[in-house]
């Protein structure tokens, strides 16, 4: 028996998101279906996040247990094979049998991405949110700063949530500007349920006037949801990354 880590990217669109649901299309889903047509076992895949409906990524991670012989880093391409269109793995190797994606100590990175708009664009609309007035990318970075470092992010989550704690902790929060699209990119520790497009919401009610940078700060303080942004529509977000300190 071997553990084989894979790294997946995938368009969210079609997805009701990564974790296998009653109904509908999941990422996690496809993986499975796709691995044990390969492997003739019946397997089921760790993931590391649990991307929501209409959400995309570059390098989310799961790993699974085979008895097959095909080697680890030949995996990604029997499994490509295999996969939709709107899922690839891009990258698997073998790793150690104790290694499990959601354990390890890691670093996430996300992006969430806008574009300013009057119309919409076709080209743009499964990636990127359109925002019909303009943004002070400026303000939305001066803004971002207070996210860093450990905060109880109670205001940046659903109420939905079921984590046993809402501290979390950032190392790097930006807006920027990239072509004729706005990026903001967050990396963390982890994050809460909702927690991203809730600052992509909140940022954009400073880049849009309603708040000064200042805002994001006592929102934070005062752990209240009502205080922060909307919850951003999901196209805009994208896992970039997941690094794990321990990683074979």
């Amino acid at each position: 028996m071997k553990r084989i880590f894979l790294r997946v990217a995938y368009d969210g669109t079609d997805f009701v998101g990564w974790q296998i649901q009653k109904e509908g299309r999941t990422v996690e889903g496809e993986l499975n279906k796709a691995i044990n047509a390969l492997t003739g076992e019946t397997i089921e895949v760790i993931g590391a996040s649990r991307t929501d409906s209409g959400v995309h990524a570059k390098g989310n991670v799961a790993v699974f247990d085979t008895e097959s012989t095909i080697p680890g880093d030949r995996f990604m391409y029997a499994v490509n094979t295999l996969l939709p269109e709107d899922v690839a793995v891009v990258e698997s190797k073998e790793v150690e049998s104790d290694f499990h994606p959601r354990h390890c100590v890691s670093i996430k990175t996300y992006e969430y991405r806008i574009f300013i708009s009057d119309i919409n664009d076709p080209l743009k609309r499964r990636y990127a949110l359109r925002c019909p007035y303009n943004l002070d990318v400026q303000k939305m970075d001066d803004a971002a700063k207070y996210l860093i470092g450990e905060h109880d992010f109670k205001s940046f989550c659903s109420v939905k949530t079921q984590a046993e704690t809402t501290v979390r902790k950032i190392y790097t929060a930006d807006v920027f500007h990239d072509g004729e699209d706005i990026v903001i990119r967050v990396s963390g520790a982890g994050f809460l349920y909702n927690m991203v497009r809730i600052i992509a919401g909140s940022l954009m009610e400073v880049g849009g006037g309603k708040h000064s940078p200042e805002h994001i700060k006592e929102v934070l303080e005062n752990t209240d949801r009502t205080l922060a942004g909307p919850t951003a529509e999901p196209q805009g977000l994208t896992l970039i990354n997941i690094a794990f300190a321990d990683e074979q």
